[in-house]
């Protein structure tokens, strides 16, 4: 009897000790401290909050999936992490196509998804965050990089920028235009075509989300990029950004978001070039020497202004930059 009571005290002992641990480990979840605000007004205009302007028509960089009033996408992502880094909280604000306006009237403190090359709108851009180009993409098996003697089939979302740069460097006959990129990919696919042109970022996440078979294998155009746009007046945040984007860059932040929605990081620097592709780069470096303008240089990087792409549609809604489709 003494054993047996011994042994029950023992197991309630043993019971007693598991609820206790089990309490303390449901009450030891990791919760990171909040950052003190590293920046206030007049810097940014409400103290405590970062105020970033997106494109809610530019998906995978923002877009508003169907069941829900909420922005996402890449753009989104990164400005969290933005924020997060500065100490204050996200407000997103949709400024559609007019990032300019909003910074002007100041119901921003910056804006997302600039292009590099515009050299139009008048205010201060930040090193890209992420890369793009017009690319053309192709199954794993096939590496080539298409001449124009080859007369290659390329499908092309109809009216985009990179169904004019296929038409530009391969002629007519080489364009298959399809309504979307869903389409392009499934010709491939299908093998009717060997080659997709698409915005680097667009096209990778259309191929992604519609699980496609689909590599870049080239660029249509000199690299470039999205980046942070800031009123040029504001000298202060001008810097603090340019200093965010290279912390969340080399800190590898911006790749694991590239890889949340694009199913991998995007490098396209180390891409080939298409033969027209490398007769601009050389007419931009003649041009700068000789004093000139280097309008060669100012390519499109495909930015996704005029997308209208549905970010729960897993990339099969993606519309290229320039296309008139709804």
């Amino acid at each position: 009897m003494k054993r047996f009571k011994a042994l029950a005290c023992c197991c309630m002992a043993a019971a007693c000790l598991a609820m206790v641990l089990s309490g303390c480990s449901s009450q030891q979840s990791y919760t990171p401290p909040e950052k003190s605000p590293t920046v206030a007004t007049p810097t940014i205009g409400k103290d405590g909050t970062l105020r970033v302007g997106v494109n809610s028509a530019s998906a995978p960089l923002a877009g508003m999936p169907s069941s829900s009033s909420k922005i996402v996408g890449i753009d989104v992502d990164i400005a969290a992490a933005l924020a997060d880094s500065l100490g204050l909280k996200l407000e997103i604000v949709d400024v559609g196509t007019d990032p300019e306006s909003a910074l002007k009237e100041q119901k921003v403190d910056i804006v997302m998804g600039a292009k590099q090359s515009d050299d139009e709108v008048k205010f201060w851009k930040s090193a890209p965050y992420i890369s793009t180009g017009v690319a053309l993409f192709s199954t794993s098996s096939n590496t080539t990089v298409p001449t124009k003697s080859s007369v290659p089939k390329i499908a092309a979302q109809v009216s985009s920028t990179s169904s004019w740069q296929v038409t530009n460097e391969y002629g007519d006959d080489s364009l298959v235009p399809e309504n979307d990129l869903k389409t392009a990919f499934v010709d491939l696919a299908a093998g009717t075509v060997q080659y997709v042109a698409a915005d680097a970022i667009i096209g990778t996440y259309a191929a992604h989300g519609g699980g496609f078979d689909a590599k870049i294998v080239a660029l249509m155009q000199q690299p470039g990029g999205y980046c942070i746009g800031v009123s040029d007046a504001n000298a202060e945040l001008k810097q603090i950004i340019s200093d965010a984007v290279v912390s969340l860059s080399g800190g590898g932040i911006v790749s694991v978001i590239e890889a949340k929605w694009l199913g991998a990081p995007i490098e396209v620097s180390a891409v080939p070039l298409t033969d027209g592709a490398k007769s601009t780069k050389t007419n931009a470096k003649t041009d700068t020497a000789q004093g000139g303008t280097a309008d060669a240089a100012k390519t499109d990087d495909g930015n996704a202004d005029n997308a209208t792409a549905a970010t729960d549609g897993a990339g099969e809604n993606a519309v290229e930059p320039g296309s008139r489709a709804a």
